[in-house]
């Protein structure tokens, strides 16, 4: 049987009305219909090197390639989540698991109920925002590097995209005033803060100038996938102040749950309502109890956040260490990811890594010299110098 997929009349018509073609209509379908943001070409590359190996021998490898967390979920939220498990018979065993999800959000983030929006994971909603508020006279302006899941959205629904370079001046932050003028009738602005590859901040004064200074109608989406690993101010706030903000996150790094697909937006009703007109209503209600309970449990923990951001830095540190000892070029970071430039084409560099057992990450376009390397726990990282210097003697 062929599943297929359409949007309702008053989605084509406002489609439509913004300047997609009846042809693309049915691109823009296809990208909601069934999860396109999560088997994207960004999944495909992270995962690369595992369909390369054989079966059974990852679990060895040190896998510092894809920004996973390098331990499970904190135990207590494990247990809580698995408890649940055994009522996976039920959408809503409690019939308010969802609410106190957002509840518990709403109260750690100091933002009105109303603005909280769970769903399965970041992807769906980062697409669903360029859909949106992007058109093919409205496009989208990024950073770059950056996450490239939207370059993908861009592509395959036919907007134009504005990537912009990072200061390397200004410790490679986000050019807010660059993406500004690249297009200044974009619909979307992305940040990703900390970035992603570099981990890298935008501050929040920075995020706050392209709010007031971008054009009616637009919005800011700000990522903030890692941001609980540098204990940064939040582009929140500015949510719950009900500006043209959107703020994405997950529970897949700090929370180390990436393979149970949970994720949050923050936003004033009305924009997360436009995001839903688009066959949201089953994205964001049907999730993964067992991942909820886990996740709901998990956002009050804040003693046991700060005590893995503080164990994730002392191993970035030590690392960090062992670079600038060996005299090789690469970029600080506040997240648990960097980028390092081996002055070199990066793609043999990694296959070496992988033949000694160690999982590193992909390069960018932009840069083709450097890879990115996420930070896992301090005996990776020191399996991780140790490849190193075989692979590059002193």
């Amino acid at each position: 049987m062929t599943m297929t997929h359409s949007l309702s009349p008053e989605s084509r018509e406002d489609l439509l009305s913004r300047g997609y073609s009846r042809r693309s209509l049915g691109r823009v379908a296809a990208l909601l219909a069934g999860g396109f943001a999560a088997h994207s070409l960004i999944g495909k590359a992270e995962a690369a090197p595992l369909t390369a190996l054989p079966e059974g021998d990852i679990a060895k490898m040190v896998r510092i390639g894809s920004n996973e967390c390098w331990t499970g979920p904190f135990p207590e939220a494990a247990q809580t989540g698995a408890a649940v498990v055994y009522q996976s018979n039920r959408y809503d065993p409690t019939g308010h698991m969802r609410s106190d999800l957002i509840s518990a959000a709403s109260s750690v983030e100091n933002i009105p109920e109303t603005h909280v929006m769970p769903w399965s994971g970041s992807s769906d909603p980062l697409a669903r925002a360029i859909v949106t508020f992007c058109s093919p006279a409205r496009g989208l302006v990024t950073a770059d590097p950056s996450y490239e899941a939207g370059w993908v959205t861009a592509d395959w629904l036919k907007i134009p995209l504005n990537r912009v370079p990072l200061m390397a001046h200004r410790g490679y932050r986000t050019d807010v005033r660059a993406m500004l003028k690249a297009n200044p009738n974009a619909g979307v602005y992305y940040i990703c803060s900390p970035n992603n590859p570099t981990g890298t901040l935008t501050p929040l004064v920075d995020i706050k100038w392209l709010v007031e200074h971008k054009p009616e109608g637009s919005v800011v989406l700000v990522d903030e996938a890692y941001i609980h690993f540098s204990g940064t101010p939040s582009a929140v706030s500015l949510a719950a102040q009900d500006k043209d903000i959107i703020v994405l996150r997950t529970f897949s790094k700090m929370f180390a749950m990436a393979g149970m697909r949970l994720g949050l937006s923050f936003a004033r009703p009305d924009l997360h309502e436009r995001m839903l007109r688009y066959d949201g209503e089953s994205a964001t209600r049907m999730l993964p109890m067992p991942a909820v309970a886990c996740g709901t449990k998990s956002l009050s923990m804040k003693d046991n956040i700060v005590a893995r951001r503080k164990e994730m830095i002392a191993a970035r540190s030590m690392t960090f260490r062992h670079l600038h000892k060996r005299g090789l070029t690469f970029i600080p970071s506040d997240a648990n990811m960097f980028v390092l430039d081996w002055k070199q084409p990066a793609a043999p560099i990694k296959e070496a890594f992988l033949k000694k057992g160690v999982i590193i990450g992909r390069s960018w376009p932009i840069w083709p010299n450097a890879s990115r390397i996420t930070v896992g726990s301090m005996e990776d990282m020191q399996q991780f110098c140790t490849a190193l210097d075989a692979i590059i003697p002193a």
